[in-house]
């Protein structure tokens, strides 16, 4: 079930918006662990097994290294927590890319499963290993109750495209959360403003990227269309999971949890290292706590931190998907990363700020031609019909056509991807003349926002979320 679909916005939120605050609060978990349950059901039904095992896996796991904390039993069951946990994304992601690439590497024959990705595995299974980690380090409590286990793990809002959500995060919400109406009606127009990213936005640029696409096989290409292609689909992936981010924050807010922020506007980053401070962070945090900082960090000698660099890169390239271009994609960064830490950070800090700025958009528009790219060969020939080395026209009638009709779209959501919009909000809301007419348009700006998303939904228009794939 989509957040941006009919159904949802109309039967099933406010049907559990009911219940959950017609319910006295011991019950509230396990009417939102109800709700998460059929909500993955909606959309897998057989796979809806699958996350109740990971969630009683680190139920007992978690009771067990709690139980014999100090003792060498303790690691033993947080290691085959992480295995189990591990296994099945293992399993249900790679397991047909191990097998092709041992078909092309030996020369074999051996089958491919064909199996269907369990929506939401990459995020639930990196929940339930931070959990039974963070209970061995004793920076959570265990929890002994498993609705309240089980209700984070599933947790509807955040379960199939993140943000990936700490259970210290929501440690002490999950025991004993507070309600309030400032606190629901925020949530609910910052889901309304993920909503209107999702639906107006990125399905509109998704709509030029779908149908831009037919260019790669016919005789239109030109040099300005695939830039234009790039710039689309980099927003277009933006706005997509910003946008989710927003909804999944709001919806949490809603039922008194706070998540942490997803996206700090990445694209006024003057640096590569600092785009990833502000793009994904729940993933970069991630990798960050429990990969990086127990390989020893940069607190080792240069050739480990070499190494520790190339490790969390590959991960965070394999875990977007099971394709070599992701890889790739992780690896291209671990280089602007190293390049950066070792000698192009001063460089840069003398350049004037445009120059940063350019230069951290070309790196970004770069690297995801080669994570949207359809192989290792398919990236290449869209960098090539970049910088003219496929024998196209510089532009053509085509990619005319394409910029009459998408460059408002464009424009709106270059200008969305900065703070420009959010601070004029603010000093709208802070100032003593306009306090009172920012107060009244909130609702009004969130209705607007609702009609024309029902609008589009009705029309047929929204798309599935890029982030489903990973």
């Amino acid at each position: 079930m989509l957040f941006s679909s009919i159904p949802f916005l109309y039967y099933f939120l406010p049907v559990v918006i009911l219940l959950y605050f017609i319910v006295p609060f011991k019950f509230k978990n396990l009417v939102l662990l109800a709700a998460s349950l059929f909500f993955y059901f909606y959309g897998e039904p057989v796979y809806v097994v699958l996350m109740v095992v990971s969630s009683i896996s680190a139920y007992i796991h978690g009771l067990l290294i709690h139980k014999y904390k100090g003792t060498k039993l303790s690691k033993v069951f947080l290691i085959t927590s992480v295995v189990i946990g591990l296994s099945g994304l293992l399993f249900f992601k790679y397991t047909d890319f191990f097998i092709g690439n041992v078909n092309s590497i030996f020369g074999a024959n051996i089958g491919l499963l064909g199996l269907a990705l369990p929506i939401g595995i990459s995020f639930y299974t990196f929940q339930t290993i931070s959990y039974t980690i963070d209970v061995y380090r004793g920076n959570a409590q265990v929890q002994k109750n498993f609705i309240h286990l089980a209700t984070y793990v599933s947790l509807f809002p955040q379960l199939i495209a993140g943000p990936i959500v700490r259970y210290t995060t929501v440690e002490e919400d999950l025991n004993g959360r507070k309600h309030s109406f400032e606190q629901f009606s925020s949530g609910v127009f910052r889901f309304a403003v993920g909503l209107a990213k999702k639906v107006i936005i990125a399905d509109s640029l998704g709509t030029f990227c779908n149908a831009g696409q037919i260019f790669r096989s016919v005789g239109d290409q030109s040099v300005v269309l695939y830039w234009l292609y790039a710039i689309a689909y980099c927003l277009q992936i933006y706005y997509d999971f910003s946008g989710y981010s927003d909804m999944a924050i709001g919806l949490g807010r809603m039922f008194g949890f706070r998540f942490l922020e997803n996206f700090n506007y990445p694209f006024i980053s003057k640096s590569v290292s600092e785009f990833w401070r502000r793009w994904h962070m729940s993933l970069g945090s991630w990798f960050r706590d429990y990969v990086y900082i127990p390989l020893g960090g940069n607190k080792v000698s240069k050739i480990k931190w070499f190494r520790n660099v190339l490790v969390v890169w590959f991960l965070t390239g394999f875990w977007h998907g099971a394709d070599w271009t992701f890889i790739i994609w992780g690896l291209y960064f671990a280089l602007f990363l190293l390049m950066e830490k070792l000698f192009l950070a001063k460089f840069l800090e003398k350049m004037p700020s445009f120059v940063s700025h350019i230069y951290v958009f070309f790196v970004m528009i770069i690297s995801f031609v080669i994570f949207n790219g359809n192989g290792i060969s398919g990236s290449l020939s869209d960098l090539g019909g970049m910088f003219g080395a496929l024998n196209i026209p510089f532009v053509n009638e085509t990619s005319l056509y394409y910029l009459r009709s998408y460059a408002p779209m464009l424009l709106i959501a270059a200008i969305g991807a900065t703070p420009v919009v959010k601070n004029l909000a603010i000093k709208m809301r802070d100032s003593k003349k306009l306090g009172t007419v920012a107060a009244v348009l909130q609702p009004v700006v969130m209705v607007v926002f609702l009609v024309i998303v029902t609008a589009y939904l009705v029309d047929g228009s929204a798309n599935f979320f890029l982030y489903f794939d990973f």
